[in-house]
């Protein structure tokens, strides 16, 4: 199943582009190990995803740890910290 996968902030500007359609390996279980797949994409991706620590994600628009299950998603985004004031 395709999975459109966003990218916001510095994340995008790294990799060069806001959104993907990927078919996600049965082998990735969490957020985490989707960052790590993510990372061998490409020069910009492995860039983006150079420190998880710094990176923040979303399922279907619920924002969910690194260490959150991914199940079957329609929708993942990875983003900096969001700051306000």
């Amino acid at each position: 199943m395709a999975t459109e996968i966003l990218y916001f902030a510095w994340v995008r500007e790294k990799i060069g582009v806001g959104a993907e359609t990927l078919n996600l390996p049965d082998s990735l279980s969490t957020v985490a190990d989707l960052v790590g797949w993510l990372a061998g994409r490409s020069d910009g991706h492995a860039e983006a995803f150079a420190e998880p620590a710094r990176l923040r994600a979303a399922i279907d628009q619920v924002f969910v740890p690194l260490e959150a299950t991914l199940g079957h998603p329609r929708e993942i985004a990875i983003f900096p910290p969001v700051t306000g004031g």
